[in-house]
This record gives C-alpha cells, sequence and structure tokens, in this order.
C-alpha cells in the first residue's frame, strides 16, 4: 500500500532540508521523541518514518490506545502511582475513581464529554483530533511542526512605491533646506552666485518694458 500522501510529502521536505543542514535524518527524526509527541507506538512512528503503512485499527482503538500512552508517560514522568491520576480525574470529570483508571489503562471508551475533558487533564493542545487522527496524520501533524522550525522565516514582500519626478521647484526647496546652517562665509558665496546667475538670466531675457517697438 503506498504511503500517505501529505506525510510522505513532509518527509521529502525534511529530508532535503536535512540534508542541506549536514544533519543525519535519524538525529532529527527520532522515533521515539515523535512517539512521545504524538501518542502513537514507536513501531508504528518507525514504519511510517520508512514508508510503510501501520496495522489498521478502529477510531475507538485510537482514542483508548493515545490515552493509555499519554497516562503510562504521565506516570513515568511523575514517578506517582496510577490511584493519584486516577484521583486527579475523578475530580476533573466527576467520575469514579474506578470509571478513570478504566480508561487511563485503554479499557474503556470514554464519551465526548470526557475525551473533551481529557484534553484539559493531558495539556492536549491539539482538541480532541489528538486521539482520534489516523497515525499517517497524526506523525504528519507532528513533522509538520519540526518543518515549520527548520525552514527559514520567509521575508515580508513590499510593495514599490513609484518615484514621483523631482520639479525644479523641489530642487530648489531641497537645495535651500540644506543651505539653511551654512556657515557666513558660504551664505555669502551662495548669494554672490544667485546674484550673478540673477543678473545673466536678467541680461539674457530683458525686460518687456525695454523691448524695442
Amino acid at each position: 500500500m503506498e504511503p500517505d500522501p501529505p506525510l510522505a510529502d513532509t518527509l521529502n521536505q525534511l529530508h532535503t532540508i536535512l540534508q542541506q543542514r549536514g544533519i543525519h535524518p535519524a538525529d532529527a527524526l527520532d522515533p521515539r521523541k515523535l512517539s512521545a509527541q504524538t501518542a502513537l507506538p514507536e513501531d508504528t512512528v518507525r514504519a511510517l518514518l520508512e514508508g510503510r503503512r501501520p496495522p489498521p485499527d478502529t477510531v475507538s482503538e485510537r482514542v483508548r490506545n493515545r490515552i493509555k500512552a499519554l497516562a503510562d508517560a504521565h506516570l513515568a514522568h511523575t514517578g506517582r502511582p496510577m490511584s493519584d491520576l486516577a484521583a486527579h480525574i475523578s475530580r476533573q470529570l466527576g467520575i469514579s475513581t474506578y470509571w478513570a483508571r478504566q480508561i487511563c489503562a485503554g479499557q474503556k471508551m470514554p464519551s465526548v464529554e470526557l475525551l473533551h475533558g481529557l484534553v484539559t487533564v493531558f495539556h492536549i493542545d491539539q482538541g480532541e483530533t489528538f486521539f482520534t487522527r489516523p497515525a499517517p496524520q497524526a506523525l504528519h501533524h507532528a513533522l509538520q511542526h519540526l518543518l515549520t522550525t527548520l525552514q527559514p522565516p520567509t521575508p515580508p514582500t513590499t510593495t514599490a512605491t513609484p518615484s514621483t519626478p523631482t520639479t525644479p521647484h523641489d530642487i530648489r526647496g531641497i537645495a535651500l533646506r540644506q543651505a539653511h546652517n551654512l556657515p557666513p562665509e558660504r551664505w555669502n558665496i551662495l548669494n554672490a552666485t544667485l546674484h550673478a546667475l540673477l543678473q545673466l538670466d536678467s541680461n539674457h531675457h530683458p525686460d518687456d518694458s525695454e523691448a524695442p517697438p
């Protein structure tokens, strides 16, 4: 059976980026870490990374197995007994400790309402779909996050503003603003130059009143 297309595409992109950066795929795509992130069995993650399909399952099996994986990881991380976790879930969700223990052991399927509560208990940021996604989609979601962290940020696109032609009036204004802080001796030179230019322009274009009849 062919591998899941979105997952295969993401894996190809990751392998390309890792190769460009000189990173071995085994160092970045650790089945054990990805198993902990997705609550998938490590063998399932390994099979998916190798382009193989995992064994088929039902939605009920996915939910029960992933709750059990989260509960087992919680117990291993905290070192507390199952009775403590069951008591906490009992208080949070308003169910008996016996029922909470059965759910955490993967022996009972929780209702939709309880599944929503378990999202909060286990601090899942993906909502209820974390428990119900097929394995290829679950791993694809985790790898998409890794792909985002490895890809360089895309620079924002800017729209070029068309330049406005500079008129002689603009040039005169700019020149006068720049000359505002000139020392007195340079003001004298500028004044003499302007006076000479004005005189030259006056001689070149005589006043209409002096024009011959």
